[in-house]
């Protein structure tokens, strides 16, 4: 840091920090100057300890010998009674240096616990979008000579309105609203300069709102009056950082609509939603006052040219966007538009489909966007832009496009099977990709593409922002197996595992989703950099974002490579059990029979029927009293998919593969490798298993108990930390608004967890979080949460109402408040009547499929409800296809439902005029 050195300069800094800890918490201030830890990262080494002063008040006291160069930035944190330190939210804390600096300077500081709502408004797409610019300038008065400095923060004022000070005593108007001390914006902080000699302190105060326009007091703050202290002295500057002001902090609602990219439908795309046509959503939610467009993962999946590609959630590159997306008149450009005149036709015929064709559009687009490369080349290297792109980008770009064509000439994305450059190594990668190399036009096509693909979606964004409209994107939790990152950094990863989730109502036998999980001992081991730069790039083109399974932050579902069902899954990390706890609860203990599949003859009859005697000839050896093992070449599930592979038609051969992945799970435990038999983990719904069945009642009951306690008691608190381990520093490192997907087997410290950090959780009305209720209520929604009815891997409103007829009409009498016999279809006013339940509940935000709020118009929805589904769970290969069956264009002109939707977010409190 430069700083300016003065042999008779000297400051005295005093830090005041409000706070009421508990016994065995202290608190620490860092900041940005070596006498205060010269903060370069978030790691307890760079705190100071403060001192307890009373139960109000701690406080630290520094000499500074050195003039700083510039102003000194600090913030506060708490050390746990386990040891962990938890920061507080935002570092926009400054204390000015200048000539006319005080010598001694004192900081009266409110934490500011991450979890406020107001931290909210201080996001990107708050601060940049929803409310730029506002309120206006007040004309504040600033006293000959200035002894404090007060500070506060208030989001959410109207654009006429200011905040004013008014207190005890005649420093501070005695109470005056006639004549309050205005206080003016300077960056996030509401300001007054005051002066407060000695003998007018101590002092009572509070902040109060005051209308600009009509040049008047309007209310104080709510709550009790705020004080400070008597211990001014000469020469000293006492700067008081008041936090927020304490006005109603949950009256902002907007409402948002969520589609993947792919499903847009606009005349001049390729029969597939492109970036370009963005635009045009963001013009149709301008129309009817949503502020929000949220989207599905956008990176690159392109593994294996077929349609499997079209999955979104396994993306090659966490940082490269998919080349399907790319709109080929925008990237030709008028000089070289004659080039796509041969493709006119095959867009028609693309467009008029009424789903995607993936791997139609893909190849056709890579051919196009060849020919112009070989045509823009030579200008592609001239280009500044390019080139300024290129730089900040090339340290995942270069690999990148190296693995896209290492991936061509080998025809498989699998790295390991590659016959030169199988291992990651950034000298012969550097070579490999020098513009002097013969492959260099193959690799640069990559950077084309990416440079282009940037354009076109960094063009949409501003778009919306100068509209007003926010873009909400989506971080999956895991990336594809054979990913270009696993490729690079194959360390960072658990290889030998597979990202999933435990059965569910959607997926009974669970969902293995294929990825690695992560090996996030490594990953904190450069702080989480890999993720750092994950977000960094995201917030190039995105105001907020989802996680995608945030309960994977605390433990993951992971499955073992051998096995294909999520059943066969545990959580990791999760405490085992250990073999002495069945001894202390007198539990009959036998490895081989609580973790070897449980097979004897009724079990075989159960599979196999009058085939059983077959099926023992072929998949079972007998071992002792009756039971059975599998043979080797069957004995794990990935051995049995194999081997069966090519055998679909015989029914025997179907009976038997479902057979032996059931029997394959048929265990009670699952043994720790490396723990010499002593330490285990549940099999899930082990209580479902043939394998429990057959034992006795009071072993039943007894293996209940302990599972209990595995599942649902032992794991919170260590799942708690692991979060907090991790989760606090990745939200610090980007200025987003952070939503979670917390569904799923959700762990009791997951919403305090949310809730301390400020990350929005998720709400859906058929997925309650209380196991007790059948449905969730929007009302009941908490203010920092998004409520939707559905989400993409749910039918839509109208396609779960002709699920399950049980469950719609308890919705129908119960949720809607409607007498009698549902009906057997959703008619668009039931459809409307469950979106205008979330548009009216508390949530800072309503977000809505476009499916379900075209589902309100008889004219304009689409007419089998099945037909709008993006994606079904419990098919491991699902062909993710669907696109809206409106043109955009066309739903633009649909007046009467633009202006239905518009008065409905009106009448909500969602969209209001002060602009």
């Amino acid at each position: 840091m430069k700083r300016i050195f003065e042999s008779d300069w000297k400051m005295k800094l005093h830090f005041y920090l409000r706070f009421n800890t508990k016994p065995g918490q202290a608190l620490y201030v860092t900041g940005n100057i070596p006498e205060l830890g010269l903060e370069h990262t978030r790691k307890p080494a760079a705190y100071l300890r403060m001192q307890y002063m009373s139960p109000e008040f701690w406080q630290l006291s520094i000499d500074l010998m050195n003039r700083p160069h510039n102003p000194i930035q600090y913030h506060y944190a708490l050390k746990m009674e386990d040891g962990d330190m938890i920061s507080e939210w935002d570092n926009d804390r400054e204390i000015p240096i200048s000539q006319k600096t005080a010598t001694e300077i004192q900081t009266i500081d409110t934490w500011n616990y991450t979890g406020e709502y107001e931290n909210a408004f201080y996001t990107a797409p708050f601060l940049n979008t929803l409310m730029p610019g506002r309120p206006k300038k007040s004309n504040t008065r600033i006293p000959k000579q200035v002894t404090h400095l007060f500070k506060v923060k208030a989001p959410l004022l109207a654009a006429n309105q200011c905040l004013c000070l008014s207190g005890s005593g005649e420093g501070l108007e005695d109470w005056s609203t006639e004549d309050p001390i205005l206080l003016k914006k300077e960056g996030n902080w509401w300001t007054a300069a005051v002066y407060l000699p000695r003998e007018f302190l101590p002092v009572s105060y509070k902040y109060g709102v005051y209308d600009l326009k009509h040049k008047q007091f309007l209310h104080f703050e709510n709550g009790a009056n705020r004080s400070l202290p008597g211990d001014a002295q000469d020469q000293k500057l006492t700067m008081v950082h008041d936090g927020f002001v304490h006005l109603a902090n949950d009256t902002w609602k907007g409402a948002g609509l969520s589609i993947p990219v792919f499903s847009l439908r606009s005349k001049q795309s390729f029969g597939c939603g492109e970036f370009t046509d963005l635009k045009l959503l963001v013009d149709w939610a301008a129309k009817t006052g949503l502020k929000l467009i949220q989207i599905l993962p956008v990176n690159d999946t392109s593994a294996t040219g077929t349609w499997l590609d079209s999955y979104p959630y396994a993306a090659i590159s966490a940082f490269a966007l998919h080349p399907v997306y790319l709109n080929l008149e925008e990237t030709a450009g008028k000089k070289y538009d004659s080039h796509l005149k041969t493709f006119r036709k095959k867009q028609r015929q693309l467009n008029a489909l009424p789903d995607l064709d993936y791997e139609t559009v893909i190849s056709n687009k890579i051919a196009i966007l060849k020919k112009l490369y070989e045509h823009q080349q030579k200008e592609l290297q001239a280009d500044p832009e390019f080139l300024k792109f290129f730089e900040v980008n090339k340290f995942w770009l270069t690999p990148y496009a190296a693995f896209c064509y290492l991936r061509d000439i080998n025809g498989t994305v699998d790295f390991t099977k590659w016959k030169t450059y199988g291992k990651y190594n950034k000298l012969s990668i550097d070579r490999l990709t020098a513009p002097q190399s013969k492959q260099y036009d193959q690799i640069a096509l990559h950077y084309f593409i990416q440079y282009h693909l940037h354009r076109q979606l960094s063009s949409a964004a501003d778009y919306a922002h100068k509209k007003g409209i926010v873009i909400k994107g989506d971080i999956p939790i895991g990336i594809y197996r054979y990913s270009c990152d696993a490729w690079m950094s194959p360390e960072l990863y658990q290889l030998d595992q597979q990202a999933g989730a435990p059965p569910d109502s959607f997926a009974l036998k669970g969902q293995n989703w294929g990825f690695p999980t992560y090996n996030w001992a490594q990953m904190e081991k450069d702080d989480f950099q890999w993720w750092k730069n994950r977000f960094e790039q995201m917030a190039i083109y995105f105001d907020a974002f989802r996680i995608d399974h945030i309960l994977g932050f605390f433990r993951i579902w992971s499955i073992p490579l051998t096995e294909t069902e999520g059943v066969m899954g545990r959580f990791d990390p999760a405490i085992p059990v250990h073999r002495i706890e069945f001894d202390q609860r007198n539990i009959w203990f036998d490895t081989d029979r609580y973790t070897r599949p449980f097979i004897n003859d009724a079990v075989l009859w159960e599979h196999f029927s009058q085939d059983t005697e077959k099926a023992k000839s072929v998949f079972f050896e007998e071992i002792a009293n009756g039971n059975y093992r599998i043979r080797d070449f069957v004995n794990t599930q990935q051995k049995t998919e194999a081997y069966f592979a090519d055998k679909t038609e015989d029914p025997f051969d179907i009976k038997s593969r479902a057979a032996l992945l059931s029997l394959i799970s048929n265990v009670i435990l699952f043994e720790v490798d490396g723990s010499g038999g002593k330490e285990f983990h549940f099999r899930i719904m082990m209580d479902t298993t043939s394998s429990f069945r057959y034992l006795d009642w009071n072993l039943q009951q007894q293996l209940k108990e302990l599972y209990v306690n595995y599942f649902f008691r032992r794991q919170d608190a260590f799942w708690k930390k692991v979060a907090m381990e991790k989760l606090p520093a990745l939200k610090r490192s980007t200025n987003m608004l952070v939503c979670g997907e917390d569904l799923g087997m959700v762990p009791d410290c997951v919403p305090d967890v949310m809730k301390q950090l400020g990350i929005l959780s998720l709400e859906i009305q058929r997925m309650p979080k209380d196991q007790s209720r059948d449905f969730f209520h929007p009302a009941d929604a908490p203010y920092l949460s998004v409520v939707t009815p559905s989400t993409h891997d749910m039918s839509t409103i109208r396609g779960w109402w002709e699920e399950n007829r049980g469950l719609t009409q308890k919705f129908f009498n119960n949720e809607l408040g409607q007498w009698g016999e549902a009906p057997l279809f959703c008619d668009a006013w039931i459809n409307k009547a469950v979106v205008n339940q979330n548009l009216h509940s508390p949530a800072m935000w309503s977000i809505f499929q476009l499916q379900d709020l075209m589902g309100m118009d008889e004219n304009i929805r689409r007419e089998n409800p099945n037909d709008e589904r993006i994606n079904v769970p419990a098919i491991a290969k699902y062909y993710w296809k669907y696109r809206m069956h409106l043109f955009l264009e066309d739903l633009l002109k649909e007046k009467d439902f633009n202006e239905q939707l518009k008065e409905m977010l009106k009448a909500s409190g969602r969209l209001s005029d002060d602009k």
